[in-house]
């Protein structure tokens, strides 16, 4: 009897939230007012700006609302049946093993642990908290030989004071009104049928339960910011734009499992010594004077980043049209993760116009 009365229990709930309630819109929203009701609260609730404890969940909840209303069926299927999985155990399309509806996920939730009917074995999923994108300048010098490269980026650790219980006297309380499930059921109308589903407690947030004092140090956050220091190797040769993970290095949280740090490599306009780059070969412009251009007979040396210098010239007599590209074979970059193979070097010569003052002798 027990079995069945779960199982009749199983049939009329449904665990939901109010997706147009959450984006603070009304039910014939149109898209563009469900994608700009998103953006602007999604923004607002971010963890990264909205340091807030309940800033997370939040921003969770949102997207999950989004989730449904951005998807034409799961949101036909909502404000047809108050689930964006359909009809499902009810006798829609999908039934009792449709629709994504699962029994025996439901069964795992009431019989698994402490739980029971009680509620206070609700087992909230583990999840996984933001990457965190970090840029960092790369000169090209530094891109041509590889480096390693020492940054500091400031980051949310868990506070050093509560060790992330947000509690001043380390002390919890089971929450009154979800009675530390961390949910509440909620019952909505439809025509002759009443529903019943289960919404985040608004009391403690979903945590299951509350703090009578607060941390001073977090404020009741459980995090801290801080300045963390890192050490990366630039293989030579490293692309533009090139992004390198450090995986579970993003923000903590006590409500999450930490993300990745994103390092993409920005190039910068120093230490380029007048080469540019594309791809995997090196480009220079070199001015010429009307004489140089049409007498020849003179030689340059070029520093390289390496050190050494690559050396143009041209014999007398021999001349350069303005635009010209010479190309030199092996002095380009070096190939990502393989330093012994090399891009070209390109070099344009430019022509100095001769001023319109000067007389032929100066040439």
């Amino acid at each position: 009897m027990l079995y069945l009365a779960v199982f009749l229990f199983c049939l009329a709930f449904i665990a939901a939230i109010d997706p147009y309630a959450v984006l603070g819109i009304s039910r014939d929203a149109d898209d563009k007012t469900i994608k700009t009701a998103y953006r602007q609260m999604s923004k607002q609730y971010h963890p990264d700006k909205n340091l807030s404890p309940e800033a997370h969940d939040k921003f969770i909840e949102i997207g999950e609302a989004y989730d449904i209303l951005s998807d034409p069926q799961k949101k036909r299927n909502y404000d047809q049946f108050g689930d964006p999985n359909g009809a499902g155990g009810f006798g829609g399309a999908g039934g009792a093993g449709g629709a994504g509806f699962d029994f025996g996920d439901m069964f795992n939730q009431f019989f698994q642990g402490q739980g029971g009917f009680g509620g206070h074995g609700h087992q909230r999923r583990v999840q996984k908290g933001p990457d965190t994108q970090v840029n960092v300048n790369l000169p090209l010098k530094d891109a041509f030989l590889g480096k390693d490269l020492e940054f500091d980026v400031e980051m949310n650790n868990i506070c050093s004071k509560c060790k992330g219980s947000r509690s001043a006297d380390g002390k919890k309380h089971t929450c009154s009104k979800c009675q530390g499930s961390g949910v509440v059921m909620m019952r909505r109308q439809m025509g002759p049928i009443i529903q019943q589903f289960q919404s985040q407690c608004d009391q403690c947030g979903g945590k299951g339960q509350t703090i009578a004092k607060p941390c001073t140090k977090c404020q009741g956050q459980g995090t801290e910011r801080v300045a963390r220091h890192y050490n990366i190797y630039v293989s030579p040769g490293t692309p533009r734009n090139h992004r390198h993970v450090l995986e579970g290095e993003g923000d903590q949280s006590p409500d999450f499992v930490p993300g990745n740090m994103n390092i993409q490599f920005k190039d910068t306009h120093t230490e380029n010594w007048g080469f540019r780059r594309i791809k995997d070969h090196l480009y220079r412009t070199e001015l010429l004077t009307s004489k140089e251009a049409i007498s020849g007979g003179w030689s340059r040396e070029i520093p390289f980043f390496d050190g050494e210098s690559v050396t143009i010239k041209r014999n007398k007599n021999v001349q350069v049209i303005d635009g010209e590209v010479e190309v030199i074979k092996g002095h380009g970059m070096p190939l990502f993760n393989d330093d012994h193979e090399y891009g070209d070097l390109f070099i344009e010569f430019r022509v100095i116009p001769l001023a319109k003052h000067h007389s032929k002798d100066e040439l």
